[in-house]
């Protein structure tokens, strides 16, 4: 079950799984501000512990890159592309980061730019563009913000509505 982690501020930062939330409060990294009704954790040695939905960081952690697009990763790709290559027919999990337009000639390395494609069909395109081997996409790629890569992905827990805001993306797709 995810558990959304918030910022010493109470800013939605990302989600995470219940045990990493368990960790920081164990490690007193954080603190539990939302649990699940009807629901704990019992260890071997008998202790108990609600289980998380929200958790707030202690300390203050600075994103700089929250606001605007995200930086490309491939974790980040894998995300945006559902882990799936992205060529037209093609139903392998996406392992390689191809450029749409070659860096070889010219391409740069963009979100509008940079597609996740099996190892196969990236071998296959080489240095080419997909109208040179009349190829076509899923989908036009997008350039992902951190919200929408981050949060967007989850399942919305009712406990975590107040913290996401009305103006979050999330928010509007779980109305």
């Amino acid at each position: 079950m995810p558990v959304l982690l918030l910022n010493a501020s109470y800013e939605p930062l990302r989600v995470i799984s219940w045990q990493r939330a368990i960790c920081l409060q164990l490690a007193d990294r954080a603190d539990l501000i939302e649990e699940v009704a009807d629901r704990t954790l019992r260890t071997s040695g008998g202790a108990e512990y609600p289980f998380p939905a929200v958790v707030r960081l202690r300390e203050m952690v600075v994103v700089p890159f929250r606001r605007g697009a995200a930086p490309i990763t491939r974790r980040a790709l894998a995300y945006r592309d559902d882990g799936m290559c992205q060529k037209t027919g093609c139903d392998r999990r996406g392992s390689t980061m191809d450029h749409l337009l070659p860096r070889s000639r010219g391409g740069q390395h963009t979100w509008l730019n940079v597609v996740l494609m099996c190892g196969e069909h990236n071998n296959a395109k080489g240095d080419r563009t997909l109208e040179e081997l009349g190829w076509t996409l899923k989908a036009k790629p997008v350039t992902p913000t951190y919200d929408n890569l981050y949060l967007d992905r989850a399942q919305v827990l009712p406990q975590w509505r107040r913290w996401l805001g009305r103006d979050h993306p999330t928010e509007r797709q779980a109305s």
